[in-house]
């Protein structure tokens, strides 16, 4: 059985990620008691459902701090179980629910929205090591509904390695683990043949092999994944995401996560993501 437990922050974008799963065939359930976790996987396993989706946070109370004890359980039944935490800026949230008009869900603790949203990332803070992180602070709907498929689609087990591209001008990824910065290259941007494209496109890949101080920052960054991916799979870590920035997050830094997802890919499992291209 495949069983992914959607958790995180009110308003970071749960709702779409659960109905991406059903609309994916998964049996979804939406903010089950941690409790009855156990139980329904039992049930939904005897009758053959191989595939389920369940979303849960702090509306479950302090309950949810018994999660990561669970999933240790269902993992030790041979359950393929992966664990997504949506989590976005505090301004963002803020205009999230102003526009949406709808209650945090820890407001009738008497408090304002600003710290029921602080009250929630502490509540669910003891989940946040061993899941899968999504910032969707900066993310058009259909960028995070591709990502969640791309999550559901890994192969089962193992240490996920996740690179990720962005402009710092856009603000740093709160998902990221480490953070590279590559903004001292030449930038692509500034020649008017290659600003309209990407780093995915072989002319902005030619530009920046073509600097000895990119290769070499490429080989050391490389370098210093490979020699401490062995430590963070001896600690258990399920994921493990690599930010990587330039100015607009359009050129360079995509080049660089295409050409590590590439050197990584033949030995671990691992996902390319590019914030601003929504890709």
């Amino acid at each position: 059985m495949q069983l992914i437990l959607i958790t995180g922050l009110s308003g970071s974008g749960k709702s779409v990620a659960l109905a991406v799963l059903e609309d994916a065939g998964f049996y979804c359930v939406d903010n089950l008691p941690v409790e009855l976790v156990g139980l329904l996987v039992e049930n939904l396993r005897a009758s053959g459902n191989e595939r389920v989706a369940l979303t849960m946070d702090a509306r479950t109370g302090k309950a949810v701090a018994g999660l990561p004890a669970e999933v240790q359980r269902l993992r030790a039944e041979a359950i393929d179980v992966r664990v997504m935490f949506l989590e976005a800026k505090r301004d963002t949230l803020i205009k999230r629910y102003s526009e949406t008009r709808r209650r945090h869900p820890l407001s009738p603790l008497g408090l304002t929205l600003p710290e029921c949203i602080d009250r929630e990332r502490e509540l669910v803070a003891g989940i946040s090591d061993m899941a899968h992180h999504l910032d969707t602070s900066d993310l058009a709907p259909n960028t995070l509904r591709s990502w969640v498929k791309g999550f559901a689609a890994l192969p089962a087990a193992g240490l996920t390695l996740l690179f990720e591209s962005f402009g710092f001008k856009h603000g740093i990824p709160l998902d990221a683990d480490f953070v590279f910065d590559v903004r001292c290259l030449p930038n692509p941007y500034y020649d008017l043949t290659l600003r309209p494209l990407t780093g995915c496109d072989a002319p902005v890949a030619e530009f920046i092999r073509a600097t000895p101080d990119a290769v070499r920052m490429l080989d050391d960054i490389h370098r210093f994944i490979t020699d401490w991916l062995p430590a963070f799979e001896r600690d258990n870590r399920s994921y493990l995401t690599i930010a990587i920035g330039c100015t607009g997050g359009r050129h360079r830094s995509v080049f660089f996560v295409e050409t590590l997802a590439e050197k990584f890919r033949t030995s671990t499992r691992t996902l390319a993501r590019h914030r601003e291209l929504g890709a």
